[in-house]
């Protein structure tokens, strides 16, 4: 960030409604920032598969957000974050940060393309959110009591969304511009496997709840019951047999470098919605 006063400076937080970009759009706002929070459904209208909702949303900002939906590695992500991130260019945006996914082979061409925009970015590959046990289309079924879930006994460095977050404007208002065309790698303090993250529930909710581990192939049959689109199915099938192999079983120093601490434990997130009642029936 230049040396002009933090209010003047406008960050677009696409997906502003999301796990990542609300709290965001929440540290900017934290930081000073003038914050333009877009979404499909909020005051400025943004979706990704519009592309005339792109310029009005990019036009003076000085920085931008991406997180893709459906995901980063999905087929089509590519072209459309690529095109997203020229566009930026062209429209006097001068810093991108592209939420990424960690170990996801499938997110690769995307952040290319967003390198290759002519904007100085930076990739953030992410581990497993462990807001995804307390937010989403997961919550349900542990509310119910159990979560079914193809991760077998992998390990994974479950990271709190916002240690992404206060990640993601650090390096959007860092005054050197030292982060440009970097890929930092964001992970939680520690492992658990999913057994260990719904364990650490249970006993911060007080009540009794289940880990069911299951194949890949028979989690995409459970959403295609849920009328989960077919391309939509195939794609998590693959992501979820490629991805939860262990290949993310290592911790990363990102969220220390960028901010200085340790980044926040799973433990705390468990005690914090337990107390929230988040996981109450």
């Amino acid at each position: 960030m230049t040396n002009t006063h933090a209010s003047e400076f406008t960050v677009l937080v696409t997906g502003a409604t999301g796990k990542t970009g609300r709290r965001v759009a929440e540290s900017a706002r934290a930081a000073g920032l003038t914050v333009r929070a877009a979404s499909r459904s909020g005051a400025v209208r943004f979706d990704w598969e519009d592309r005339e909702t792109w310029a009005d949303a990019l036009r003076g900002a000085d920085a931008a957000y991406l997180a893709y939906m459906p995901d980063v590695g999905a087929p089509g992500a590519a072209e459309t974050v690529g095109a997203f991130a020229r566009l930026a260019g062209e429209l006097g945006v001068r810093r991108l940060v592209l939420l990424s996914a960690r170990g996801e082979e499938q997110a690769l061409p995307t952040e290319a393309a967003v390198r290759d925009s002519g904007v100085p970015a930076t990739v953030l590959r992410c581990s497993w959110f462990a807001q995804n046990l307390s937010e989403g289309h997961l919550l349900d079924g542990l509310r119910g009591g159990e979560l079914v879930f193809p991760a077998g006994e992998v390990l994974e460095p479950f990271i709190d969304t916002r240690d992404i977050a206060e990640v993601a404007v650090a390096v959007l208002t860092d005054p050197s511009g030292a982060y440009a065309g970097r890929v930092l790698e964001l992970t939680g303090p520690r492992l658990l496997s999913f057994r260990d993250a719904v364990g650490e529930i249970a006993a911060a909710a007080g009540r009794e709840l289940a880990y069911v581990p299951v194949s890949a192939r028979d989690y995409g049959g459970a959403l295609r019951e849920f009328g989960e689109p077919e391309e939509a199915v195939e794609f998590l099938v693959e992501l979820f047999e490629a991805n939860l192999d262990g290949r993310n079983a290592s911790l990363s120093e990102g969220v220390r470098e960028v901010l200085g601490r340790a980044p926040r434990d799973f433990s705390r997130l468990a005690e914090e919605e337990a107390a929230a009642g988040t996981w109450k029936v």
